[in-house]
């Protein structure tokens, strides 16, 4: 992208914020980004430090823009061209209240999943807290990634004690990160496998929540952001795509006292098969809910 324009009369002028913003649009859109005003909006901020109602504001007044600045935008549009996730150009996802960092090893939290967060963090909300104790209702996240789950149940729900869980080494150099970014003092994070997590809190834990891996090891996801930069032990759960949540359910069962609640995040063709699977380990009142695209992406259970 030239960091110059052509002025009608063959003068060459600088950029401005509202040309290269429309320049950075038409460049996304030639490459298939589905709301390409709104990611080139957030890409001219991050570069200049602004929210997109100031680089609204920016190109009303056509401000101009310097060199440094229009070259550092010009590389995050082709960055973002080369669909790499708007979120690994700006380390930074936004998920439900929470700012996390993010980029790549570790999985780019999506929209669908603060709905199954909103599922958890509900359930734990409707616990009737025994005055006699001082300690609040357990949650724990199984494959927490970014922690972007476990941190939303701690903050929300700051009575609860949450644990997250975690064994991929690449993430958990994110999970970190955002656990200390969010300073949630009720939310403890651990590296381990999940079938073997927390052995300690067996039959105490009100509610067990996971995003696991469960795309079917032969399907191809069909966005280039995830398909070239989501980790694969984050997207993939074997053959049927249901590995990893066969292990969440036994873990479920195992950590769960009766009556606690599990809930599965899982593809949108996949309720029923999960619900199939559960009931056969023994979980009661299986449920698929919708999200708000009236797509099926959760499951739930009582142990």
């Amino acid at each position: 992208m030239s960091t110059t324009l052509l002025e009608p009369t063959g003068i060459l002028r600088p950029p401005t914020v509202r040309s290269i913003l429309e320049h950075g649009v038409s460049v996304l859109a030639r490459s298939g980004i589905a709301d390409p005003q709104v990611d080139a909006e957030l890409l001219v901020g991050f570069v200049l430090g602004a929210s997109r109602g100031q680089v609204q504001a920016m190109t009303v007044t056509d401000k101009a823009l310097g060199v440094e600045d229009a070259v550092a935008i010009s590389e995050a549009i082709e960055r973002r061209a080369a669909r790499e996730p708007l979120q690994h150009i700006t380390g930074v996802a936004w998920f439900r209240n929470l700012e996390l960092e993010v980029g790549p090893g570790v999985f780019v939290p999506r929209p669908e999943t603060e709905f199954v967060a909103g599922l958890a963090i509900d359930s734990l909300r409707s616990i009737v807290i025994d005055p006699r104790r001082e300690d609040g209702p357990i949650a724990v996240d199984l494959g927490t990634g970014s922690g972007a789950i476990a941190l939303s149940l701690a903050t929300e729900v700051p009575h609860a004690q949450v644990v997250a869980v975690e064994n991929s080494s690449a993430a958990f150099v994110w999970t970190k990160q955002n656990f200390r970014r969010i300073g949630a003092e009720n939310a403890r994070l651990v590296f381990i496998d999940l079938l073997d997590a927390v052995p300690e809190l067996d039959g105490t834990v009100s509610v067990v929540v996971s995003n696991p891996p469960y795309i079917p090891a032969r399907a191809i996801p069909r966005d280039p952001e995830v398909r070239l930069f989501d980790p694969e032990h984050a997207l993939y759960g074997g053959e049927d795509g249901l590995d990893v949540v066969r292990n969440v359910s036994r873990t479920g069962l195992r950590l769960l006292h009766k009556g606690g609640v599990l809930v599965i995040e899982h593809g949108e063709l996949q309720g029923g098969e999960i619900r199939r699977l559960l009931d056969a380990d023994g979980w009661h009142a299986t449920a698929t809910h919708r999200d708000l695209t009236g797509r099926d992406r959760a499951t739930t259970a009582l142990r």
